[in-house]
Protein backbone atom coordinates (compact mmCIF):
# COMPACT_ATOMS: atom_id res chain seq x y z
CA UNK A 1 0.00 0.00 0.00
CA UNK A 2 2.75 2.39 0.90
CA UNK A 3 4.61 1.68 -2.36
CA UNK A 4 1.42 2.40 -4.34
CA UNK A 5 1.09 5.84 -2.69
CA UNK A 6 4.72 6.69 -3.42
CA UNK A 7 4.32 5.64 -7.06
CA UNK A 8 1.14 7.72 -7.36
CA UNK A 9 2.84 10.75 -5.84
CA UNK A 10 5.84 10.36 -8.17
CA UNK A 11 3.57 10.01 -11.22
CA UNK A 12 1.56 13.09 -10.19
CA UNK A 13 4.76 15.08 -9.59
CA UNK A 14 6.17 14.13 -12.99
CA UNK A 15 2.95 14.96 -14.79
CA UNK A 16 2.47 18.28 -13.03
CA UNK A 17 6.17 19.18 -13.47
CA UNK A 18 5.79 18.58 -17.20
CA UNK A 19 2.86 20.95 -17.17
CA UNK A 20 4.91 23.52 -15.27
CA UNK A 21 7.73 23.16 -17.80
CA UNK A 22 5.27 23.57 -20.67
CA UNK A 23 3.85 26.70 -19.06
CA UNK A 24 7.33 28.07 -18.42
CA UNK A 25 8.30 27.37 -22.04
CA UNK A 26 5.21 29.27 -23.27
CA UNK A 27 6.02 32.17 -20.94
CA UNK A 28 9.61 32.37 -22.20
CA UNK A 29 8.40 32.20 -25.82
CA UNK A 30 6.01 35.11 -25.17
CA UNK A 31 8.82 37.16 -23.60
CA UNK A 32 11.15 36.47 -26.54
CA UNK A 33 8.42 37.42 -29.02
CA UNK A 34 7.64 40.58 -27.04
CA UNK A 35 11.35 41.50 -26.89
CA UNK A 36 11.75 40.84 -30.63
CA UNK A 37 8.69 42.94 -31.41
CA UNK A 38 9.85 45.78 -29.19
CA UNK A 39 13.36 45.71 -30.68
CA UNK A 40 11.83 45.82 -34.18
CA UNK A 41 9.70 48.78 -33.12
CA UNK A 42 12.75 50.50 -31.63
CA UNK A 43 14.75 49.93 -34.82
CA UNK A 44 11.91 51.28 -36.95
CA UNK A 45 11.67 54.35 -34.69
CA UNK A 46 15.41 55.05 -34.95
CA UNK A 47 15.27 54.40 -38.69
CA UNK A 48 12.49 56.94 -39.10
CA UNK A 49 14.78 59.58 -37.59
CA UNK A 50 17.61 58.70 -39.99
CA UNK A 51 15.16 58.70 -42.92
CA UNK A 52 13.85 62.13 -41.97
CA UNK A 53 17.39 63.55 -41.84
CA UNK A 54 18.98 61.85 -44.86
CA UNK A 55 16.53 60.17 -47.23
CA UNK A 56 13.38 62.26 -47.17
CA UNK A 57 14.78 64.97 -49.44
CA UNK A 58 14.83 62.65 -52.45
CA UNK A 59 12.47 59.80 -51.57
CA UNK A 60 9.83 62.07 -49.99
CA UNK A 61 7.70 61.67 -46.87
CA UNK A 62 5.54 58.98 -48.48
CA UNK A 63 8.48 57.02 -49.94
CA UNK A 64 7.13 57.53 -53.46
CA UNK A 65 10.17 59.40 -54.75
CA UNK A 66 10.03 62.45 -56.91
CA UNK A 67 8.67 62.18 -60.42
CA UNK A 68 11.20 60.62 -62.73
CA UNK A 69 14.15 61.89 -60.73
CA UNK A 70 14.23 59.75 -57.57
CA UNK A 71 12.80 56.22 -57.37
CA UNK A 72 10.03 55.19 -55.02
CA UNK A 73 10.77 52.93 -52.06
CA UNK A 74 7.20 51.67 -51.83
CA UNK A 75 6.75 48.01 -52.76
CA UNK A 76 9.83 47.82 -54.96
CA UNK A 77 11.95 44.74 -55.56
CA UNK A 78 15.19 46.44 -54.59
CA UNK A 79 13.74 47.40 -51.18
CA UNK A 80 11.95 44.10 -50.55
CA UNK A 81 14.61 41.95 -52.19
CA UNK A 82 17.99 40.78 -50.93
CA UNK A 83 19.18 42.79 -47.95
CA UNK A 84 22.89 42.75 -48.92
CA UNK A 85 22.07 44.46 -52.24
CA UNK A 86 20.00 47.11 -50.48
CA UNK A 87 22.72 47.75 -47.90
CA UNK A 88 25.25 48.01 -50.74
CA UNK A 89 23.17 50.76 -52.38
CA UNK A 90 23.23 52.80 -49.16
CA UNK A 91 26.94 52.17 -48.57
CA UNK A 92 28.18 52.62 -52.16
CA UNK A 93 25.55 54.91 -53.59
CA UNK A 94 24.11 54.28 -57.02
CA UNK A 95 25.31 55.79 -60.26
CA UNK A 96 23.75 53.40 -62.74
CA UNK A 97 20.17 53.47 -63.97
CA UNK A 98 17.64 51.51 -61.94
CA UNK A 99 14.33 50.22 -63.24
CA UNK A 100 11.35 50.46 -60.93
CA UNK A 101 8.16 49.19 -62.45
CA UNK A 102 8.01 50.55 -65.96
CA UNK A 103 10.19 53.57 -65.21
CA UNK A 104 13.97 54.03 -65.34
CA UNK A 105 15.69 56.34 -62.87
CA UNK A 106 19.21 57.52 -63.60
CA UNK A 107 19.97 60.20 -61.02
CA UNK A 108 23.01 59.54 -58.87
CA UNK A 109 22.51 58.53 -55.27
CA UNK A 110 25.60 59.45 -53.23
CA UNK A 111 27.13 56.90 -50.89
CA UNK A 112 25.88 57.15 -47.32
CA UNK A 113 28.85 55.24 -45.90
CA UNK A 114 29.36 57.88 -43.22
CA UNK A 115 26.34 56.42 -41.42
CA UNK A 116 27.05 53.95 -38.63
CA UNK A 117 26.13 50.31 -39.18
CA UNK A 118 23.29 50.60 -36.65
CA UNK A 119 21.89 53.67 -38.44
CA UNK A 120 21.92 51.88 -41.79
CA UNK A 121 20.30 48.77 -40.31
CA UNK A 122 17.64 50.93 -38.68
CA UNK A 123 16.83 53.05 -41.72
CA UNK A 124 16.65 50.00 -43.97
CA UNK A 125 14.41 48.25 -41.44
CA UNK A 126 12.23 51.38 -41.40
CA UNK A 127 12.01 51.49 -45.21
CA UNK A 128 11.32 47.75 -45.44
CA UNK A 129 8.41 48.18 -42.98
CA UNK A 130 6.80 51.39 -44.22
CA UNK A 131 5.30 52.81 -47.40
CA UNK A 132 3.23 49.64 -47.81
CA UNK A 133 6.30 47.42 -47.41
CA UNK A 134 6.43 44.48 -45.01
CA UNK A 135 9.76 42.68 -44.82
CA UNK A 136 12.24 41.36 -42.31
CA UNK A 137 14.53 43.65 -40.35
CA UNK A 138 18.06 44.40 -41.46
CA UNK A 139 20.62 43.57 -38.79
CA UNK A 140 23.84 45.32 -37.89
CA UNK A 141 25.69 42.10 -38.75
CA UNK A 142 24.23 42.18 -42.27
CA UNK A 143 25.35 45.80 -42.72
CA UNK A 144 28.83 45.00 -41.38
CA UNK A 145 29.09 42.17 -43.89
CA UNK A 146 27.99 44.46 -46.73
CA UNK A 147 30.47 47.11 -45.60
CA UNK A 148 33.27 44.51 -45.61
CA UNK A 149 32.63 43.78 -49.31
CA UNK A 150 32.09 47.45 -50.15
CA UNK A 151 33.53 48.46 -53.49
Amino acid sequence: MKLYKIAAICAFTLLSTGSVFAQAKKHVAKRVTKRTTSSLSASIGRGKLVYSKICITCHMVDGLGSGNMFPPLAKTTFVLGPKPALAAIVLNGLNTPIDVGDQTFSNVMPAQDFLKDQEIADVLTYVRNNFGNKASAVTVAEVKKARAVKK
